[in-house]
C-alpha cells in the first residue's frame, strides 16, 4: 500500500455505516484492521493509531493546527541511504507507530506539493476523506457512487417537492 493509501485507510477508519458512526480501530475491529494493513497486533497499537488518526482527521478538517501532530513524531529517528533514485530516508520504527509516521509523511507531502487535494467528503453525513486526483481539483465526494449520487438524488427530490425543478 502506498503512503497515500495508508493515509486514506487511516483517515477513513471511522466510516458512517447505515447512519451510525463506527470505528475500525476500536475493540475487536482493531485487530482485523491491523492484520489487513500488515501490522503485527499488539495491545497498544490500536490506541496509538486511534490517537494519531484522530489528530490527523482534526488537522485535515482544519480543527487543529499542523503543530498538533508534533507529539506523534517525538523520538522518531531516520537514517539516510543512497540508492539508484538518490538519497532515501528510512524511519527506524516498526508496527503501528511506523504506519502512523508514514501517514503523517504522506499528509505533509500532499499538503506541500498538492495543497487542498486532501479533504473531507462534502457529504455532511459521511466521515470519509478523499484525495482529489482530478485535473480541475473539483472532486467533492469520497465516492460518486455513494455520497455523490445520494446527495444529488436528495436535492432533486427536494426540488420536485418544493416545485423548484426547472424540468417540471
Amino acid at each position: 500500500m502506498t503512503d497515500e493509501g495508508t493515509l486514506l485507510a487511516l483517515l477513513n477508519s471511522t466510516p458512517v455505516i447505515a447512519g451510525a458512526p463506527t470505528d475500525e480501530l476500536a475493540d475487536d475491529s482493531a485487530n482485523r484492521w491491523l492484520r489487513e494493513h500488515r501490522i503485527p497486533a499488539r495491545a497498544e497499537d490500536a490506541a496509538i493509531l486511534r490517537e494519531g488518526r484522530d489528530l490527523l482527521q482534526a488537522v485535515v478538517r482544519g480543527e487543529r493546527p499542523p503543530s498538533a501532530l508534533a507529539p506523534l513524531l517525538d523520538g522518531v529517528v531516520s537514517r539516510p541511504a543512497i540508492g539508484e533514485r538518490g538519497l532515501i530516508w528510512t524511519v527506524d520504527l516498526h508496527g503501528a507507530r511506523a504506519v502512523l509516521v508514514h501517514a503523517i509523511e504522506a499528509w505533509d507531502e500532499l499538503r506541500r506539493t498538492r495543497p487542498g487535494r486532501l479533504r473531507p467528503c462534502a457529504n455532511e453525513e459521511c466521515a470519509r476523506f478523499l484525495i482529489d486526483h482530478s485535473k480541475s481539483n473539483s472532486a467533492r465526494w469520497c465516492s460518486m457512487a455513494t455520497c455523490g449520487n445520494k446527495l444529488k438524488a436528495r436535492r432533486h427530490y427536494q426540488r420536485i417537492r418544493t416545485g423548484d425543478d426547472p424540468e417540471v
